[in-house]
């Protein structure tokens, strides 16, 4: 692998689901990705698959909670070194949540850290790097449509979700004079373990098109980091044809 040619992405959340569907579709496109996650189990399987595709050579990776922020702060640099310079910072881990009625202050906590704080803290840090490197980069962050739909039974996730919708607004029009893209991608439902539906009851749902596959939010990635630098695709919502929005 040529370091100097190859595009290096560095993927939160990339050991399950969209994350993971994208991290073997892009590595598969000739991408380096970067992925971190917080279970073991799920990296495992990952890079067992990785490896099953050939793709291992094009996968880096670290278990860590984006929660710890302190962690973050000292690993970040050490990853830019020795796994960079990134190109594309795909912000793509979040955790499910319902309403906040009853809900323990601490799990709340937990959840906002990740759906949130880990989003603003690497966008700073990614977007510092690249300025300073001259690299004109892209920013990715995965939203939901939760954020405009609001249902009352998610409130939780749904004051996580318009957030960033407003943060990746503000943030491109912070970085684009930096010659960095700053994209927002809000799917609708996806097939993946986010979701309280079985394995079976998805793909029955995805069957009868009320149900996206991580795949279709991966290739919306793909053809996102795949435009001529003219070109910014500002947000994009993909649903499933069927899904009730």
């Amino acid at each position: 692998m040529n370091r100097q040619t190859t595009k290096r992405v560095f993927l939160t959340g990339g050991t399950a689901g969209i994350g993971r569907a994208t991290a073997l579709q892009l590595a598969a496109k000739g991408y380096y990705v970067f992925i971190i996650g917080r279970s073991a189990d799920k990296l495992e399987d990952f890079l067992k698959d990785a490896a099953a595709q050939d793709l291992h050579h094009n996968i880096g990776y670290l278990l860590q909670d984006l929660t710890d922020q302190e962690a973050l702060e000292r690993l970040l640099p050490e990853i830019w070194s020795s796994h960079g310079p990134f190109d594309v910072l795909i912000n793509n881990a979040a955790l499910g949540f319902a309403g906040v009625y009853g809900v323990e202050i601490n799990q709340l906590s937990y959840m906002t850290k990740t759906n949130m704080d880990a989003y603003l803290l690497l966008s700073g840090f990614f977007a510092q790097q690249m300025a300073e490197s001259n690299i004109a980069g892209d920013i990715i962050n995965i939203g939901s449509m939760s954020a405009d739909s609001r249902e009352g039974k998610s409130s939780g996730y749904v004051a996580t979700k318009a957030g960033i919708q407003g943060f990746t607004e503000a943030l491109r029009k912070e970085l684009n004079p930096k010659n960095i893209r700053v994209s927002l991608i809000e799917p609708g439902a996806v097939g993946t373990d986010m979701q309280p539906s079985s394995p079976e009851e998805q793909r029955e749902l995805e069957e009868k098109l009320e149900m996206l596959k991580a795949e279709d939010i991966a290739e919306a990635i793909n053809f996102v980091l795949g435009q001529d630098r003219r070109v910014s695709i500002v947000s994009m919502q993909i649903k499933a044809l069927r899904q009730f929005i």
